[in-house]
């Protein structure tokens, strides 16, 4: 692998910790409804575990309830029953082919604790991002050692490893702040 090899593969996989950390921050729920907040429920559709998008219509009715209608009739139980498994603690409402699912509103105390979710994915996607860099420096020694870039090369390049390294580490607090903002907005 080349030095330009090492660089652009370690700022793909940081962009990929990016995405993982906007997805994961997207299931944190916060005080209004959104359609991507079931995204990640899965139900049993004839025998296999499908999303639940890919067998109900999912909208926004307002700002506190997510409209869930499912295509075939059969399925309205198992998608109230996948909704209320799910780690959000969300109760649906059934009446006839439409589940509503009321957003119920976040207490003080349940924000803060929001927050350290947020925290928490905030501190496990820098430590991807550095362990993509402590990978990308560990390639540029193997190819320093085997003399295929000379030391100059290899420091420039470390350099290079780091500030990429540092702007990916400033989005990810980025994203915190923004989301931390939305959850304690009341």
């Amino acid at each position: 692998m080349s030095v330009a090899e090492i660089r652009k593969s370690a700022e793909q996989k940081m962009q990929k910790s990016i995405e993982s950390l906007k997805t994961s921050l997207a299931k944190i729920r916060t005080g209004r409804a959104h359609a991507g907040l079931l995204d990640h429920i899965h139900v049993d559709y004839y025998g296999s575990s499908v999303p639940l998008s890919q067998v109900a219509n999912v909208t926004v009715q307002d700002s506190r309830t997510i409209a869930v209608q499912p295509w075939e009739k059969k399925m309205v139980q198992v998608v109230d029953k996948a909704i209320r498994e799910s780690d959000l603690g969300l109760n649906p409402a059934t009446s006839g082919d439409l589940i509503r699912v009321p957003m119920p509103p976040l207490s003080e105390e349940r924000r803060r604790e929001l927050t350290k979710v947020v925290k928490t994915e905030g501190e496990q996607a820098k430590v991807a991002i550095r362990n993509l860099r402590r990978d990308a420096n560990e390639h540029l020694k193997k190819l320093l050692k085997d003399k295929a870039v000379s030391e100059d090369d290899e420091r420039r390049a470390q350099d290079d490893v780091q500030k990429l390294t540092d702007r990916f580490i400033a989005e990810v607090d980025k994203l915190l702040v923004v989301k931390e903002q939305e959850i304690m907005t009341v």
